[in-house]
């Protein structure tokens, strides 16, 4: 009698392709759980070009008008290219405030939100808090944004 031959069948069995299924799912899931957190720094990156794109635009119109700060956000819109209705780039909203105008607690002053540029007029940054804190001049100001990975507050002298 002869022996029966094994038959040599091609293709995978189920362990392989259920270890493929896995390895595959796991670098999607490491693709969705980054790219949000990516997503985030992009916009906070864009917050910060904005943000000196801001403090440019406060400097040129103090050099164009003797170094007076601008009063309103009508003043700054157009040194920003800011739409009619104070809007930067389609999303940021851009106030401008006298120091004096503002309450806070302990002469820090400001309220930082994620879509608005706020200007301080009659200011500087404190570096411990990132807020506006009474100038040494009323020619300076600063603007301050929220970041929203992290919440923080970024203030920026002009």
């Amino acid at each position: 009698m002869n022996a029966p031959q094994l038959q040599n069948k091609k293709g995978f069995t189920i362990i392989e392709v259920v270890l493929v299924l896995a390895i595959a799912a796991l670098i999607f899931l490491m693709v969705f759980i980054a790219l949000p957190a990516l997503q985030r720094n992009q916009r906070d990156t864009a917050r910060k070009t904005v943000l000196g794109k801001v403090t440019s635009a406060v400097t040129s119109y103090q050099s164009n008008h003797r170094g007076a700060n601008p009063t309103t956000e009508a003043n700054l819109a157009k040194y920003v290219d800011a739409d009619a209705s104070n809007v930067i780039d389609n999303e940021y909203t851009l106030h401008v405030d006298a120091y004096s105008a503002l309450s806070g607690t302990g002469g820090k002053k400001g309220s930082a939100k994620a879509d608005a540029v706020q200007v301080i007029t009659g200011a500087k940054c404190d570096p411990a808090t990132n807020l506006a804190i009474q100038g040494t001049s009323q020619r300076s100001a600063v603007a301050i944004i929220e970041l929203e990975n992290s919440g923080e507050t970024i203030c920026q002298d002009a």
